[in-house]
C-alpha cells in the first residue's frame, strides 16, 4: 500500500513544480519578452541553416535544390580525406592557431593587469581607448596599412634605403608570414580582449587589497596573490573557448594578408574551403563536408578543454 501512496504524491510534486515554473515565467514576463527578438534571430540564423548541413551527405544538384538532391552517404568525406591539400591545410591551421594560443592568448591578460595598476584615471581611459580602437577596424583596412608599411616600396623599406641598408621582402617571404599574422592579431585584438579581464578585475572585493596593504604586501604581490587568482575562472573560460576554435583560423586576416608568394604557408582550412567553393569547380557538397568536419573537431576540442579544466580543479563551461 505504501508505494501506491507515494505515486500520487510524486505526481502532485511534479505538478507543483510545473505550476511554479510557469508562475515564475509569468511573474517575469517582461524580462522574457525582451528575449524574444534574440531567440527569433537565433532560430532563424543559427538553427534553421543547420538543415543545409545535409549537403555533406548528398550529391548537390542545383536544379533539384538542397532537399531534392540525392543522398550519397559518406562519399564526400572519403574524397575529403583522400585530398593531400586538405590534410596540409588541417595541420597548417592547427600550427598557426596553437602558436596564437601560446603567444597571443596571454597578451590581453597582461594588458589588463598593467592597465589595472594605473592610478591615473584619465591616463587609464586614454590607454584603453587607444588599445581598443584597432578592434573596430576591418581586416581589409588593417591589411591595407600593413601592405603600405611593409611593401617593397613601403615606409619601412624606404627608411632602410635612406639609411643605406638592404631592403627586406616582408610580404613575399614565407618565413615572415606567420610572425606577421601573430603581430597583427596581437595588435588588433589584445585591447578588446583586455576589456573582459578588466571587467573581471573590477568585480574583486577591494577588502582583499586593503588587508594585503595592511600586511605590507607590495603591488606585485597583490597582483599575483589576489588579482590573478580571482580572475582565473575568467581566464579558464576564455582559454576553453580559444581551444574550441583551433580549427578556425581567421579567414579575413589570412585572406587579406596572403599573396601568391606565400600561398604554401597561407592556405589554412578556411582558405581551402573558400578555394574549393568559389575558385575551382563549384562543389557545395564537398565544401559542406569539410565545414562539418571542422565544426565537429572544434566541438570535440571544446569538450576536451572543458574536461581538462575541471580535472585541474577549475570551473568549466558546463556544470
Amino acid at each position: 500500500m505504501k508505494p501506491a501512496a507515494e505515486g500520487p504524491s510524486k505526481k502532485l510534486k511534479g505538478n507543483l513544480k510545473g505550476n511554479s515554473l510557469w508562475s515564475e515565467i509569468w511573474k517575469h514576463r517582461m524580462t522574457y519578452t525582451l528575449l524574444i527578438p534574440g531567440l527569433v534571430w537565433l532560430i532563424l540564423f543559427a538553427y534553421m541553416p543547420m538543415g543545409g548541413l545535409s549537403l555533406a551527405f548528398k550529391e548537390y544538384k542545383a536544379n533539384l535544390g538542397i532537399w531534392g538532391s540525392p543522398w550519397s552517404g559518406f562519399e564526400n568525406f572519403k574524397y575529403v580525406f583522400r585530398d593531400p591539400t586538405f590534410i596540409d591545410a588541417v595541420w597548417r591551421t592547427l600550427y598557426i592557431n596553437i602558436l596564437k594560443l601560446i603567444i597571443q592568448f596571454p597578451f590581453p591578460i597582461i594588458l589588463a593587469l598593467l592597465l589595472n595598476e594605473l592610478r591615473m584615471r584619465r591616463g587609464k581611459k586614454w590607454f584603453q581607448t587607444v588599445l581598443t580602437f584597432p578592434h573596430f577596424l576591418s581586416w581589409i583596412i588593417v591589411s591595407g596599412v600593413v601592405i603600405n608599411v611593409l611593401a617593397y616600396d613601403g615606409l619601412v623599406n624606404s627608411a632602410l634605403g635612406l639609411l643605406g641598408l638592404p631592403t627586406i621582402n616582408f610580404l613575399g617571404s614565407e618565413s615572415n608570414f606567420v610572425p606577421m599574422l601573430l603581430l597583427t592579431d596581437i595588435w588588433k585584438s589584445s585591447g578588446w580582449g583586455a576589456i573582459i579581464f578588466l571587467a573581471a578585475i573590477s568585480g574583486i572585493d577591494q577588502d582583499q587589497y586593503e588587508s594585503a596593504q595592511i600586511d605590507g604586501a607590495s603591488r606585485m604581490q597583490q597582483m599575483f596573490r589576489i588579482t590573478l587568482p580571482n580572475i582565473l575562472p575568467t581566464i579558464t573560460v576564455m582559454f576553453i573557448l580559444s581551444v574550441g576554435g583551433l580549427m578556425s583560423s581567421g579567414f579575413d586576416q589570412i585572406f587579406n594578408l596572403a599573396n601568391a608568394a606565400t600561398k604554401n604557408v597561407s592556405e589554412v582550412l578556411d582558405v581551402y574551403i573558400y578555394r574549393i567553393t568559389f575558385q575551382s569547380s563549384t562543389d557545395f557538397s564537398f565544401s559542406t563536408a569539410v565545414s562539418l568536419f571542422r565544426s565537429l573537431v572544434n566541438m570535440v576540442l571544446l569538450l576536451l578543454a572543458d574536461r581538462f579544466a575541471k580535472w585541474l580543479g577549475g570551473d568549466g563551461l558546463f556544470r
